[in-house]
């Protein structure tokens, strides 16, 4: 056995070890905030109050506070983030650039523009809305692959085009709200902004049904979604079948984020932060799918409690991921610029 041989699989030892650690500490994380946002909120409830609702027990105020809002709303931040953050990840792995997520690119302005359409324009609600987003997600997203599919997709040129698809998709939105009633508007607002206020379980259980489906599909295409970063034809070389792999994770990737985006709203950023901040904790050289979707998670979780109880007042998870967002992206394009005006 070579040298080299011998330091490339101490190398992959060292990541996958790196990894396997990072995914626990992200676990614990996630499995601590579950615990706090399920005790904590306006009234404390004692963890033997909170095991009896689990457990399904009659416990007086306990029942309807614990079991109806606070174990709705955070099951749906941990499904809507891992699905962000599983999205956000697959797309800027498959196009080499950090700026090609679904928040960017326009897929989660089709849904945001489609839901307002459907709640302002013709009247639907509840399920007929999620449907409604979904499919516009899908549509953007294959929109925007064949304007910039010419020959190939090359990631700057689907990134351009993702902003123009996005500008027009937010100036559609924008003229909706403006012929909206107030009713309606509140409505509309709320839902653009992404927020976790009213969380039901008949919102959860569509976007586990889609993770639960989507997640292994997704998982299952890592190891050649890793390879393709290298380049199309080195990919081809080394077997990888890529116009097939880019498919099934453009599916999947587009299931995940439309089904969360239908579910929570475009919760802001989180599928643009989740791969990067994945990427620093479990270091360059694969597609750091899972951390990605436990970064995401632990996002949402802790902007929704944030949120909550951070400020003087309530604001929605949207905007505290959003105001986190803003300054990285800036962050980033100034670094891009500076490294030699390249996206």
């Amino acid at each position: 056995m070579s040298a080299t041989t011998v330091l490339v699989r101490r190398s992959r030892h060292r990541r996958s070890a790196r990894s396997r650690v990072v995914v626990g500490v992200l676990a614990a994380l996630i499995l601590a905030m579950i615990v706090v946002t399920v005790h904590i909120g306006q009234t404390v409830y004692s963890t033997s109050d909170v095991v009896r609702v689990v457990l399904g027990d009659d416990v007086p105020g306990a029942s309807f506070t614990v079991g109806r809002l606070r174990l709705p709303r955070v099951a749906l931040a941990v499904v809507a983030g891992l699905c962000f953050g599983l999205g956000g990840v697959t797309f800027q792995t498959m196009l080499r650039n950090p700026l090609a997520s679904p928040d960017i690119i326009g897929i989660s302005s089709g849904a945001s523009a489609a839901a307002a359409f459907g709640i302002v324009m013709l009247g639907l609600g509840g399920a007929s809305v999620s449907v409604l987003a979904i499919v516009a997600g899908l549509v953007v997203a294959v929109a925007v692959y064949l304007l910039s599919y010419r020959g190939g997709v090359a990631g700057t040129r689907l990134v351009l085009i993702g902003i123009g698809v996005a500008a027009m998709l937010k100036s559609l939105t924008a003229w909706v709200l403006s012929q909206a009633g107030q009713w309606d508007l509140q409505e509309a607002t709320r839902w653009l902004t992404g927020s976790l206020n009213g969380a039901s379980w008949d919102q959860v259980l569509p976007v586990l049904a889609a993770l639960v489906v989507l997640g292994p599909l997704l998982l299952s295409q890592a190891r050649d979604l890793s390879v393709t970063r290298l380049g199309d034809d080195t990919a081809t070389a080394l077997g990888v079948r890529v116009g097939l792999t880019r498919l099934i994770v453009v599916i999947a990737a587009v299931g995940l984020i439309s089904f969360a985006t239908a579910a929570a709203g475009p919760i802001a950023f989180v599928a643009f932060l989740a791969g990067p901040i994945a990427a620093r904790l479990v270091g360059s050289g694969s597609a750091p799918l899972v951390t990605a979707g436990l970064v995401g998670a632990l996002l949402v979780l802790v902007a929704d409690f944030a949120g909550q109880f951070a400020f003087g007042t309530r604001f929605p998870v949207g905007v505290v991921t959003g105001a986190l967002g803003a300054p990285y992206l800036i962050y980033l394009i100034i670094r891009s610029n500076r490294a030699g005006g390249s996206l």
